[in-house]
């Protein structure tokens, strides 16, 4: 099997689609396929785009062209997504990819929050493949079409008022106080969120927060096992925004780790007190299975949420995280 070529065949195809459909949902296709592909399911990348291609969208009109000297008026602009892919497409082909990717992270970081944190996990899964495999154009433009799609949706979490939180990862998300009204979509529920606990805060060293996030996937992923039916979807963002930021930690200045533990650390927060559920369920054990044979029970499920935690829960490895893996199918709908 030709894994680069899969992907990158699946890439082109997709790249004549918008990031979104209906004006609010994400498009997850670039997101499943690069995961089917990293966990030696490229056989079954076409097959799985055919069944997901009647919830795609032709790519929306550009407007007016993103320049470096106009890009601040267009940041956080939707209707702005087309011009933002184009801008990005011309900087990975002008400039070496870690050098965009590195100038522009802590412009977007703020706003990781927008597209219910799916461009930021977009751009997650574009850089782990540009870290793991051949540099391709269309790998290139996937990293383009992530970060254009995070420019577009840019929408920052700012006046969060510090609660007390555990020292670790676990007792600081039980600690995160579910916001009073739980209805509406993602952006009427961000904006109730008005206090977090404090973790990770005082974090300056790039060691120790690469080991802090590491912890906050795990605990988040472990989270969903007892968790997820709060809301079987949008929960699974708790963990798999957080696990984006880590993917993207190798290929960016140490001196951006402890700013990217924060914000995954607000954005794992947040979902928890946006979709907390009145009380846990007990978690089911894996039984016997492998990850590999959870990973191909993800992929006979089909949801793509499902294969992204699955493929989140594989980067952890242990029990819990597989336990989540289960209850995501469980509690979701298979794709037909």
């Amino acid at each position: 099997m030709d894994v680069t070529g899969t992907l990158d065949e699946a890439l082109e195809r997709l790249h004549h689609s918008g990031p979104e459909r209906l004006g609010r949902l994400t498009n997850h296709a670039p997101m499943a396929v690069e995961a089917l592909t990293a966990r030696g399911q490229a056989r079954a990348v076409h097959r799985w785009l055919d069944l997901y291609a009647r919830k795609l969208e032709e790519f929306p009109s550009r407007v007016e062209p993103v320049t470096t000297a106009n890009w601040r008026s267009a940041l956080g602009e939707p209707s702005r997504v087309a011009d933002w892919i184009g801008f990005f497409e011309r900087e990975v082909a002008e400039r070496p990819w870690p050098d965009v990717l590195g100038q522009w992270w802590p412009r977007l970081l703020p706003g990781m929050y927008g597209g219910s944190t799916h461009p930021v996990i977009r751009v997650g899964h574009a850089v782990r493949t540009l870290l793991s495999g051949e540099i391709t154009e269309p790998r290139l433009s996937e990293l383009a079409h992530g970060l254009g799609y995070w420019a577009a949706r840019h929408r920052p979490v700012t006046d969060l008022a510090p609660l007390a939180g555990g020292d670790s990862a676990a007792a600081a998300l039980d600690a995160v106080p579910p916001i009073t009204a739980q209805d509406g979509g993602f952006p009427t529920r961000l904006d109730r969120v008005e206090a977090l606990p404090v973790w990770a805060a005082e974090v300056v060293e790039p060691a120790d927060a690469h080991r802090r996030l590491t912890e906050l996937v795990r605990a988040a992923t472990h989270r969903y096992a007892t968790h997820g039916h709060g809301e079987e979807t949008m929960l699974v963002h708790a963990a798999t925004a957080p696990n984006a930021v880590l993917r993207a930690l190798p290929a960016l200045p140490h001196a951006l780790w402890p700013s990217s533990l924060r914000a995954a650390w607000t954005a794992s927060a947040a979902v928890t007190a946006m979709y907390a559920p009145a009380a846990a369920v007990p978690c089911t054990p894996p039984g016997g299975l492998t990850p590999e044979e959870v990973f191909e029970l993800a992929l006979s499920h089909g949801d793509e949420h499902v294969i992204k935690l699955t493929d989140t829960a594989l980067d952890v490895g242990d029990a819990p995280a597989l336990a989540a893996a289960l209850r995501s199918m469980e509690l979701s709908a298979p794709m037909r």
